[in-house]
């Protein structure tokens, strides 16, 4: 079924899918515990955000967004890739320990799950960062979301140990480091 699923960067053209598919994406029986967005809020913003957002995404080092689209142009799958230099914060505020990407905004249409595309778009995100000189990724995982938290073991995700109290509850860290080679 994943091969005929095509995995791909966004282009800033892609923007009123972006908003199409997060607007889906927020509908999914696991979104409360999966994203820090709502519908509502989502639905609100101004076609200016999704412009930005995906102009940002299509190009360059400092974050890109990932998309699954099938044969019949049906988007089923999106993962965001946000670089986070050491020593500076993060979205929350929170100190950055370590040059890493922030895997954010994950989601596979339920129909689609279970046959390898969320290993697809987490690898092409790893890839990306690995050509702008990255070899750690991080995400954040709600405590009461055991089947992302699995799925994320099943790629060679890691708890770090850090937990990240949120409104909506306590956010697990787990982490994917592949240290290049030595010569």
């Amino acid at each position: 079924m994943t091969a005929a699923v095509q995995v791909r960067r966004v282009t800033a053209a892609d923007w009123p899918r972006i908003r199409a598919a997060r607007l889906v994406a927020l509908q999914d029986e696991a979104a409360p515990v999966a994203f820090l967005d709502t519908l509502e809020a989502a639905a609100a913003r101004p076609d200016a955000f999704w412009q930005e957002r995906a102009a940002n995404a299509a190009v360059g080092s400092r974050n890109a967004q990932f998309v699954a689209i099938t044969a019949d142009d049906e988007w089923v799958g999106n993962v965001i890739g946000l670089r986070e230099e050491a020593g500076t914060a993060d979205w929350a505020g929170r100190p950055v320990e370590h040059l890493q990407v922030h895997v954010v905004g994950v989601w596979v249409h339920p129909d689609h799950r279970g046959v390898g595309l969320l290993g697809r778009l987490v690898g092409e995100v790893e890839r990306w960062a690995t050509d702008h000189g990255v070899s750690r990724l991080r995400l954040l995982v709600h405590e009461d979301n055991p089947r992302a938290q699995a799925a994320y073991r099943k790629l060679g995700f890691v708890p770090s140990g850090v937990v990240v109290p949120l409104e909506a509850g306590r956010e697990l860290e787990m982490v994917l480091s592949r240290e290049p080679a030595r010569a």
